[in-house]
């Protein structure tokens, strides 16, 4: 099942091994460079899910999830969060402003497929 996916990071090196990750298991990966760019591409496309950092300039990924949650079209699109944090309370934070789950970089190219499987498949 090809699932499509947007992936907001601002980090370039991030996105490419997240579409170097996802792409050989079948995935369509859309990408954005920060929270502000993943609202304007989320315009434009209809994901089955949506990976995004949390540590982004212009707009983080806190606003970015509130943004995306806003707009009724995507209030069941599964969002996961992919950072470098593990803080009990930010997770708190990204589960109350409407994230689906949380993985901690560097990632599992496997559980990360294995995540969006479970999550929008």
């Amino acid at each position: 099942m090809s699932l499509n996916i947007l992936a907001v990071d601002d980090s370039r090196t991030m996105r490419d091994m997240i579409r170097l990750a996802l792409e050989p298991a079948g995935f369509t990966v859309t990408t954005a460079d920060d929270g502000i760019h993943g609202v304007e591409v989320l315009n434009g496309i209809a994901p089955d899910a949506i990976i995004t950092d949390i540590n982004m300039p212009r707009m983080d990924g806190f606003g970015f999830i509130d943004a995306v949650r806003g707009q009724a079209k995507h209030r069941a699109t599964p969002i996961l969060v992919l950072t470098t944090e593990a803080a009990p309370e930010l997770k708190a934070r990204a589960r109350n402003a409407g994230a689906t789950g949380w993985i901690v970089k560097p990632f599992d190219p496997a559980k990360l497929i294995k995540a969006l499987q479970m999550v929008a498949g």
